[in-house]
């Protein structure tokens, strides 16, 4: 097949549902994604930031092997690992200059636990990626970077019920039921998230996170709405504090995050509007004024 065909034949198609029974993720495997739109708050250079972020909940298929996309499972079989990913996008300006990042996080479908993150972060200086990949008791860690000084490829031991960065956010959702009862806290291994790391130029090590949530549920009221929340508070090791809220009912979607240590914020957002589409076949002229659904600029 000639390269130009083959190559509007690949997307980010979902994953058919794993065999044996019934899954209680089966809506996710209705042929589309979930995309979020958010507006954006965050501190760089000592000045709080505005922009957007856009969240994708999606699933795939990966190689068990090679821990990247399969576009033909059926070949296959036996030897696939069908997964949850997070693309979590943050774009926002600095004066002259823009940042963009992405955060890819990929989780098995069966436990909800992390197979590989992957991240990346451009601006006008230069840009850097960063990936960790879940090998059993080991995490391969490896970032290419334009600065001197941070690229490296190296291992850390993975954690038992360790929250590898943005897996948190795919892990309070509660989609194979609620991770804490009202009112409960909980203490977890926790590896900084990847966009905390690069703004601050920290290195990729285990701490810890305390999880509490809230007795009661909350009535939040944000760009996109009024909704009943399930609210947990965070305490992070590196002397962040944080706030999750999650929609009370199904499909329980990531309504906002923030993140700030000594009353700076570090990393905020709300959701300002959500769909379920093919986002990957919405490429033509035109269709850009979907954005406006997810609450993003047209």
């Amino acid at each position: 097949m000639p390269l130009a065909p083959l190559l509007l034949t690949l997307g980010c198609a979902p994953a058919q549902p794993p065999s044996g029974g019934d899954d209680p993720l089966q809506a996710w495997y209705d042929g589309q994604a979930e995309v979020n739109g958010y507006r954006w708050r965050g501190t760089r250079y000592g000045e709080l930031r505005t922009g957007e972020a856009v969240a994708i909940f999606v699933t795939e298929t990966l190689g068990a092997k090679e821990h990247v996309k399969v576009d033909h499972p059926e070949a296959q079989r036996g030897d696939t690992l069908t997964v949850l990913k997070l693309n979590l996008v943050r774009d926002f300006q600095t004066g002259l200059y823009d940042y963009d990042t992405m955060c890819s996080v990929f989780v098995d479908v069966r436990d909800l636990v992390a197979v590989k993150q992957t991240f990346s972060s451009g601006e006008w200086c230069g840009h850097v990626f960063d990936e960790i990949d879940v090998r059993g008791r080991e995490l391969r860690h490896v970032v290419r970077s334009y600065f001197q000084g941070e690229s490296v490829d190296t291992a850390l031991p993975m954690r038992p019920g360790g929250l590898v960065g943005d897996d948190l956010l795919v892990w309070l959702r509660g989609l194979r039921g609620p991770v804490l009862a009202p009112g409960a806290t909980r203490r977890v291994p926790y590896l900084t998230d990847p966009f905390e790391r690069r703004l601050r130029h920290g290195e990729a090590r285990w701490g810890e996170l305390t999880v509490l949530r809230a007795a009661e549920e909350a009535e939040v009221t944000l760009p996109a709405g009024t909704f009943r929340a399930v609210v947990y508070r965070l305490e992070a090791s590196d002397g962040r504090r944080g706030l999750v809220q999650i929609e009370a009912q199904a499909p329980h979607r990531l309504l906002g995050w923030s993140w700030e240590r000594d009353g700076e914020v570090l990393d905020a957002a709300e959701l300002t509007g959500s769909r379920r589409m093919k986002y990957w076949e919405l490429h033509a002229e035109g269709q850009e004024s979907l954005r406006r659904d997810l609450g993003l600029d047209g």
